[in-house]
């Protein structure tokens, strides 16, 4: 026991040695208590972004579906205008600029409906991901509806002025041809005479859209074989 007082003198450079182990391994500890709470930051943030992600593309998807809506609606409003045009023989009669195909106005809004009929999909959902599409369909619809006003306003601010006066003239004797051979107070033999001789009246005066002549056709004949 004696012995090792002679070695009392280590005491204090030892005990410097075990207290920087000490504290060397505290530090270590608290580097690693560290690393845990920046992996746990992390993480969370990580969490949080996703959230957020979601949470925006959920908003995204309903604000494109709200956009779509719109854009469909206002899609199938032009097209209503345009299909009252080949369904109206009087209307179609009093703005027939609406369908000469030799006018630069109306080619453009059969071009402009062409490409908006094309670009129209089947389902909301089948664009709802492909933003692309979604605002390639907007202009599309946009341009048709923007060419169908001018060509609408055009033809009504000239009527039948590109006619000449006999051709005029005729136009008018087929409308009220027209309006005779649907009048159910008119007998079936004058209502046939009527539609034929309408049909003479716009020989090659007015070139109806074949949807137009099948529809104006259909309804003529139905008030016929009534």
């Amino acid at each position: 026991m004696d012995s090792l007082w002679h070695f009392w003198w280590l005491i204090f450079p030892l005990g410097g040695v075990i207290g920087g182990a000490v504290r060397s391994v505290a530090a270590a500890n608290e580097r690693r208590a560290d690393r845990r709470m920046e992996r746990y930051r992390l993480k969370q943030q990580a969490k949080i972004a996703v959230a957020e992600a979601a949470g925006r593309s959920r908003n995204a998807d309903a604000a494109y579906r709200r956009e779509l809506t719109r854009i469909t609606i206002a899609h199938n409003r032009t097209d209503e205008r345009w299909f009252s045009y080949e369904t109206d023989v009087a209307k179609l009669l009093d703005f027939p600029m609406m369908t000469d195909m030799r006018d630069p106005l109306t080619v453009a809004f059969h071009r402009a409906r062409q490409r908006a009929e094309l670009l129209r999909p089947e389902d909301i959902d089948d664009v709802i991901d492909d933003r692309d599409a979604q605002l390639e369909y907007r202009d599309a619809v946009g341009e048709y509806v923007a060419a169908f006003d001018v060509a609408e306003a055009e033809a009504i601010r000239r009527r039948r002025s590109d006619f000449s006066v006999d051709d005029q003239q005729r136009l008018s004797r087929a409308q009220h041809l027209l309006h005779l051979a649907e009048d159910a107070a008119a007998t079936p033999q004058e209502r046939r005479v009527a539609y034929d001789r309408a049909r003479r009246e716009l020989d090659g005066l007015i070139a109806l859209p074949a949807a137009a002549r099948d529809a104006i056709e259909r309804r003529v004949a139905g008030e016929i074989e009534a």
